[in-house]
């Protein structure tokens, strides 16, 4: 047991059916719908291997995509040839999630056996809107249809999705009402090295925050900052936007534009208390580079608004300063790109500082699936100190807020004691 929630040390598998729960939502090539990345799908592998060769019988339930912007939300169906490849083991896939079919083929499975059921997205109740609209308990979770149908098929619960651990889903919190549960080795992993990152950060301590899920990053930053966890702040991407915003500067009406369109405006009245407090640890871009005719092109902030174009990433002169920052830290926390790094002519901000990072000597912690994305894009995920699946996860984990999934765990290990 680790803070309260089993492991797979502590229970014995074989021969017992596994509600397994992970978090393989991954970008897909608009044409074919498959993975362009498998880094989510290769963390799950560990958990997955050590379940098979304990004969546990393995039930993988994953999400794929957005249900509110609609985005990447596609069938699992090439999640389930992907797990074969890596697995070198026929992974079985039935298009039903809870259904007549699906609990059938539970019931038949054998020893050592995998079948990963449908997108669990498609089903009403995992959606997002189901839970950001009804704010159901766990309890109430609990008697959805789709926890319902599948927790009497099963001996125990596993949950190994941190990426996911922030939602209060039925899939992710309901099934823990029912069923005696644990964490996989993914999960345990995650805990760990967050906690060290967060509790004795070897300083000077940077985080690099960039991206457009600006929400995640203003649920951090009093944490760090008034904990002292966090030495300085750099900030990129809509991040950095909003706070310019805040500071009275006009970036154009393209890049406002995008703001509004993201409903991201309530941000930048929220950020103005930070700046205020934090002045001389949040550091901000003092250039900007943009695309027009294909090409890039830089401008300062002085030269602002840009009224033609967006800005789409950070310049050289923020390039060198941030490097410099990195350069002299013990301890570098990364999350979320500097721009937009999928056109070339954008991607100077991100690459340059994953590099940077990469070359130092600092222990680096990264995370989100965007971070993730660019940094295999850039071959650099193995020279990494810790890459975490969390997004929105790991930010809340280093705001200090109890993730509904861990707290789920917890109760649970207080209502099924199995020791």
């Amino acid at each position: 047991m680790i803070d309260g929630i089993y492991t797979l040390d502590d229970i014995d598998v074989a021969g017992k059916t596994i509600l397994a729960r992970f978090d393989m939502n991954s970008p897909l090539d608009s044409k074919t719908k498959e993975p362009v990345d498998i880094t989510r799908i290769e963390e799950s592998i560990p958990t997955i291997k050590e379940l098979i060769e304990k004969g546990a019988k393995t039930i993988v339930l994953i999400h794929q995509g957005s249900d509110i912007e609609y985005q990447n939300f596609a069938s699992v169906r090439p999640h389930s040839k992907i797990l074969s490849k890596l697995l070198n083991k026929t992974v079985d896939y039935i298009d039903d999630i809870c259904g007549p079919a699906a609990r059938e083929k539970i019931c038949n499975m054998r020893n050592g056996e995998i079948l990963i059921l449908e997108n669990v997205r498609f089903m009403a109740e995992e959606m997002t809107l189901f839970e950001t609209k009804l704010n159901l308990t766990p309890e109430e979770q609990s008697k959805t249809i789709v926890v319902q149908k599948l927790s009497p098929l099963a001996h125990f619960y596993l949950n190994d999705a941190f990426s996911a651990a922030h939602r209060s889903q039925p899939t992710l919190v309901g099934m823990e009402e029912l069923l005696p549960s644990i964490m996989g080795r993914l999960m345990e992993k995650e805990i760990s090295s967050l906690d060290r990152l967060l509790r004795n950060p070897e300083k000077p301590c940077i985080f690099i925050l960039g991206g457009a899920k600006i929400q995640d990053a203003f649920l951090m930053l009093n944490t760090i900052l008034d904990n002292n966890v966090a030495d300085f702040v750099l900030a990129a991407g809509l991040f950095s936007h909003v706070i310019l915003l805040a500071k009275g500067i006009r970036l154009g009406k393209p890049s406002e534009d995008l703001i509004k369109k993201k409903n991201l405006e309530e941000f930048i009245e929220k950020s103005k208390s930070v700046i205020n407090k934090y002045s001389d640890k949040i550091k901000l871009p003092v250039d900007f580079g943009y695309i027009d005719s294909g090409n890039r092109k830089e401008l300062i902030i002085e030269e602002l608004p840009l009224s033609n174009n967006t800005l789409m990433d950070i310049g050289n002169k923020t390039i060198n300063e941030y490097e410099k920052i990195i350069s002299k830290a013990k301890t570098i926390f990364f999350n979320g790109p500097a721009g937009v790094f999928e056109e070339e002519a954008s991607e100077l901000g991100t690459k340059s500082l994953l590099t940077a990072i990469a070359s130092s000597n600092a222990f680096s912690a990264v995370g989100g699936g965007d971070t993730i994305t660019a940094l295999n894009k850039y071959r650099l995920l193995n020279r990494m100190s810790y890459v975490s699946t969390g997004g929105g996860a790991l930010i809340r984990f280093l705001s200090g807020e109890e993730l509904p999934v861990i707290k789920a765990l917890k109760k649970s290990a207080k209502k099924f004691p199995l020791l």
